[in-house]
């Protein structure tokens, strides 16, 4: 049997004890993160999250080791990719998503990258002055001309289209326009709660548009118990002053005397009379005369 050091049962047991202890578990994607900038990242979420590094292989067994007390977090394992982490946190799955993809940030290109969309120059001036430059960016595949006494851009061009690697050339001038094509930041590949695991097709949520969808289900719920008569504590007034309209309405049209229609339907009475009284003028007294001039 071959031996296996101290240190890793240590880790493993460690490792499990994280996640049997916590009821929210990710598993994120850390590798290609510069030191420096992982090192903020962790700063970033150090209140609402921990970050616990360690070998694929011992997460992996760490994992086996905790679904024995809670079913079903070893489908955790389907998700390590590249250089893992563990994440621990109180934040629901959706929350603590939003929370990572917000400390992702943009970076210069090396060269070598596959672009994951369109990187493209826009028209305009540039920073430098007329000299050598402008030959560098036109070999980049980048339309510069001097302009006036200025290096300009004369049109926007895509000068790397999406899945096409970053020639060195092309990166080293993207850095000088100040133009940042690499995003870098861990990835959330699952989260585990409860026994369920959610992933990013999942828990990648636009919501701005999802609390638009929620007013408008709340809207079209609040119409159709109107529409329904559905008392609830969030129509019943609106009820109230829909069915009092209406025994309004009906009482004025069935000429039903209450205090509240006496008025409008003496009024009416009133605006008959004069009515009728313009046909026979010539039947009417002096005082009747007067109201119909």
């Amino acid at each position: 049997m071959a031996h296996v050091a101290k240190w890793k049962f240590s880790e493993v047991e460690q490792l499990t004890t994280l996640l049997t202890s916590n009821k929210i578990i990710g598993i994120a994607e850390i590798g290609g993160i510069p030191g420096p900038q992982l090192q903020k990242m962790r700063e970033n979420v150090r209140n609402k999250a921990s970050i616990r590094c360690a070998k694929n292989s011992l997460i992996i067994r760490a994992l086996d080791e905790a679904n024995k007390k809670v079913n079903g977090i070893n489908g955790l394992k389907d998700e390590i990719k590249g250089q893992a982490a563990i994440i621990t946190t109180e934040m629901n799955p959706f929350k603590l998503f939003k929370e990572i993809k917000s400390t992702r940030t943009m970076a210069p290109a090396k060269g070598g990258e596959t672009a994951t969309y369109d990187i493209e120059v826009k028209k305009g001036d540039t920073p430098f002055k007329p000299g050598p430059i402008v030959g560098e960016l036109q070999k980049a595949g980048i339309p510069a001309a001097i302009q006036e006494g200025k290096v300009v851009i004369k049109n926007d061009k895509v000068i790397v289209p999406a899945g096409k690697k970053i020639p060195l050339d092309v990166a080293q001038t993207l850095t000088r326009l100040e133009i940042f094509p690499i995003e870098i930041g861990m990835n959330l590949h699952a989260v585990f709660e409860g026994g369920t695991i959610y992933k990013p097709n999942v828990l990648d949520i636009d919501m701005g548009k999802f609390i638009m969808q929620l007013q408008q289900a709340s809207s079209n719920a609040f119409n159709l118990a109107l529409e329904t008569a559905w008392p609830t504590k969030a129509t019943i007034t609106n009820l109230l002053l829909k069915a009092y309209s209406n025994a309004y309405t009906l009482a004025l049209e069935k000429e039903i005397y209450t205090k509240d229609t006496i008025k409008q339907l003496l009024s009416k009475t009133y605006a008959s009379m004069l009515l009728l009284a313009s046909h026979a003028k010539n039947a009417l007294d002096e005082d009747l005369k007067k109201k119909l001039t």
